[in-house]
């Protein structure tokens, strides 16, 4: 059974910077994407950054891009947010994702999460 274990967030005012981390195990076979998500209080979720293992390839949500970086390890199992100039906006809970053969565009088709991570961002 796949498990994610994420790290990082917290509290922070405004144009401050943030990193989480997250990483995969009971892999029995090759992650095809990992991403992040997140949620705030009576909002859908949403993604925020999707990376795709192969090529490296990343997608950002208009909001972040800019501002957020994706990276990851993949000897690790390990994705990386790189929060940067975060704004109050950008409070909510951040879940990592990941697929095994699906891709992580929309958080309906996800198949393995993380317990969430809680960002909160003052101005």
């Amino acid at each position: 059974q796949v498990q994610l274990v994420e790290s990082g967030g917290g509290s922070v005012q405004a144009g401050r910077s943030l990193g989480l981390s997250c990483t995969a195990s009971g892999i029995s076979g090759t992650l095809n994407c990992m991403g992040w998500f997140r949620q705030a209080p009576g909002k859908e979720r949403e993604r925020v950054a999707t990376i795709y293992r192969g090529p490296g390839s990343t997608v950002y949500a208009d909001s972040v891009k800019g501002r957020f970086t994706i990276s990851q390890d993949n000897a690790k199992n390990t994705v990386y947010l790189q929060m940067n100039s975060l704004k109050p906006e950008d409070t909510a809970m951040y879940y990592c994702a990941t697929n095994l053969w699906r891709t992580c565009d929309n958080w309906s088709t996800i198949d393995y999460w993380g317990q969430g991570t809680q960002v909160a961002v003052s101005s």
